[in-house]
Order: C-alpha cells, then structure tokens, then sequence
C-alpha cells in the first residue's frame, strides 16, 4: 500500500483524534477512551508546563481536568505499567501487562532481601504505603534504571514491575503502593497470558499508539520488548518474528509512505482512514514530548520538515530551544515551539519564548491566529491560570495573541 506524504500527515492528526485540538466530550469516560485507543500514555512526573499524560489528554479532550486521571485511579480502570516507560494503562488489559524483561527488577529485590521482605510485611499488615512511610530503612543509594535510587523506592517500584505491588494512589508525585490483589479485580488477577502473547500485544500497543511506526521507531519506541532477533538463552522470541505474525495474520498493513525510508505498518482497522483521511480544520495543540505523534523523530523530519529534540539533558550552553519545550500543531503542520511555564503560586502562566519554523508566518496564515488564542485560552484553564505572562522580547506575540481564559 502507498500513500503520499500529505495523506499519510492528515491520517496521524486525525487518528491522534487532533482534528480538531480538544475535540473528545466526555470526562473521565472520555480519557479512559483514549488511552484504551491509544494502548497506553506514557508517564512523566515534570510539571513545569503540565504532566506529559496530561498534556496528551488536553491536546484531546474538551475541558481536560487532572483530576479526571485521579478518579479513575480510584475506581481501578486505570493501573500503571512499563510500556515504553511508565504508562497509564487500561486494567482490563493488566494480564497483557505482567511480564517483566528486565533483570534490574529481581536483582534489586534478591540483594536487598531484608528490606524487600520487611518493606512487604508492612504493606501486609498496614495497607497503602510510599517511600517516606520508610524513613528509617531509606538505606544507601543503588542504581535504579540508570540513576541512583534509595533501596526502599526501588524495592517498592521493583514490587510494581514484577507484579506484586500497585499503585493505589498518588499525592502529587507521591506514589502509595498496595498489593496488587487488593486493587484490581480477581478475574482480571485470574487471567494467565503466556509470555509470547503478552510481548505480542505490547508491540502492537505500540502501532496502536503511533499509528504509522516502522520497525525501529527511534527514541526507544521499542523498549522493553527484548531484542529484534531471538534471544537463545531466553524464550524470547524477537520483536522481528511478532511482527511478522501480526503482518501474517492481517493485525498489521505494510505501508510506503511517499518521502520515507523504510516500511511503516498501519492498524487494519485504520486502512480506510489512511486511504481518505480528512482535511483537518484550523486548530493548535501544544505536544508534550512524550505524546506518541512525536515518538518517531525520524519521521517528524522526513514526513513534517520538522526537527524536534527534547533538550532537557542538552547542556544550557549547547541548546537550540529551551529544556522543556512543546511542539505547535496547527492543522496537519508542525509550524512551530511554545516554552510555556505554570506559575501555580502566582496563577500565571509565563512564556518563556517562541520558535516558529522557516517559512511560517503567524499573522498571514489564515485561521491560525484565532486557533492559537483558542489553544492558549484553554491551556489557561488547563493550568488554572488568570493570564499569560510573556517575555519582553514576545512583544509581538504578545499583542498578536492577548487572550483571558
């Protein structure tokens, strides 16, 4: 199947349900929705401009409240899994979710066995813990995915990754973990995946949440899944093979996409959207960097002209932006970047700067001016903010896009 570059850019706005910006009614129904779409959304804890998840709910849902997140974790229809990285996931599909590849886990658990254990009889005993309720046993730093960790945080998320423990709550960036079979369903607990079926199911969860992945994706797209070849030593068997299955059995379509290297695969279910996707009307949304529409760098350059890193390790003196900066949408184009932070104390929302990408002019292009007072009046909201505090040197912009939530 091949489709030009303009199709294939509509299809992605369109199947990230972004035309238009904010467009899904419906409140905590309408998140759990998307993320049951989407497979998973990926979790971040930086809030300088908003969490990741839930600036990919407010590109998408009319009226985005946090909260909404939060209601659904109490009624246990949202769980948190390593999907990519720490996601929000749907609790039917929990039994999909229980693998755990990495090594990390166990070990941690096996070398500091005298905590794991007490750190467990606790939460028997006592119900829903975090880390601080272990003051006295924080113990000595150790390494936890690559960065150091008290032994009892990453005693409590290795419990997690393995299944034993869940999240039961979170107070801010708090996390409060309970035993698994205390939080979820005992039919969802009952269920029994084998490994193959689960590693199938998160690779697709990963063209479910992307829409038009190849085989590689960049920026870890792919991780947590094991290796592309069969593993000898393991019963792994390759990302490589369960593609193909999916292929084989119609789950994925093989795709040439006018202008990029290398086959991309579509859901089946997406095809005919692919072959005739709409228009999108003038709207803009703000990306967070781990919305799955900018997972594949890649093909934000190759397919959007656009050149997108996330600058937050860049050292100050070596980056082009800024360390925490949201791609612009505006239609079907990536037209530009927005360096927006939450004074939450102050009830403001400053912008640091803005980029527009070559070519682009805010005040000519038709539509776009009204789309982006539109965006930045219900990222006020979104942020619970009176008004937009713009660097002296916006002063354009500032004029430009004067709005009040």
């Amino acid at each position: 199947m091949d489709v030009t570059a303009d199709a294939a850019r509509r299809f992605l706005v369109a199947r990230h349900m972004l035309a238009p910006a904010r467009s899904v009614d419906g409140g905590p129904d309408a998140v759990l929705e998307i993320v049951r779409r989407l497979g998973s959304i990926q979790y971040d804890p930086l809030s300088v401009a908003g969490r990741s998840h839930d600036l990919v709910l407010h590109a998408r849902v009319a009226g985005y409240d946090p909260a909404w997140c939060d209601l659904l974790y109490e009624h246990r229809e949202l769980f948190e899994a390593y999907n990519k990285g720490l996601s929000l996931v749907s609790t039917s599909e929990f039994p999909w979710f229980r693998a755990n590849l990495n090594p990390n886990s166990p070990r941690v658990l096996t070398e500091h066995a005298d905590v794991a254990e007490q750190v467990l009889e606790r939460i028997r005993a006592e119900g829903a813990l975090s880390a601080l309720d272990f003051e006295r046993r924080r113990g000595p730093l150790v390494d936890w995915f690559g960065a150091p960790t008290n032994v009892v945080r990453a005693v409590l998320e290795a419990y997690a990754v393995t299944g034993v423990l869940g999240l039961a709550r979170r107070d801010g960036n708090r996390r409060y973990y309970d035993l698994i079979g205390r939080l979820l369903p005992r039919e969802i607990l009952a269920r029994n995946v084998p490994l193959r079926e689960q590693l199938r199911h998160k690779l697709l969860s990963r063209y479910r949440a992307h829409g038009l992945l190849g085989a590689g994706g960049g920026a870890g797209s792919f991780a947590g899944l094991g290796p592309a070849k069969p593993d000898p030593e393991s019963e792994l068997p390759g990302r490589t093979a369960l593609r193909e299955e999916l292929v084989d059995d119609g789950e994925l379509v093989p795709v040439r996409v006018e202008g990029v290297r290398g086959k991309r695969f579509v859901l089946r279910d997406e095809v005919e959207l692919l072959q005739a996707p709409p228009e999108p009307p003038p709207s803009v949304a703000f990306l967070p960097p781990f919305d799955p529409l900018v997972w594949d760098r890649h093909l934000l350059g190759s397919l959007f002209g656009f050149d997108y890193v996330w600058e937050l390790f860049v050292p100050p003196a070596k980056r082009r932006w800024g360390w925490y900066v949201l791609p612009i949408l505006f239609g079907e184009r990536l037209v530009g970047r927005i360096e927006p932070r939450i004074d939450r104390t102050e009830g403001r929302v400053d912008v640091l700067d803005l980029w527009w990408e070559a070519g682009f002019d805010a005040r000519r292009t038709e539509g776009f001016v009204d789309a982006m007072r539109s965006s930045l009046r219900a990222y006020l909201c979104f942020a619970r903010a009176s008004h937009l505090e713009w660097a002296p040197h916006l002063r354009m912009e500032r004029r430009l896009f004067a709005t009040r939530p």
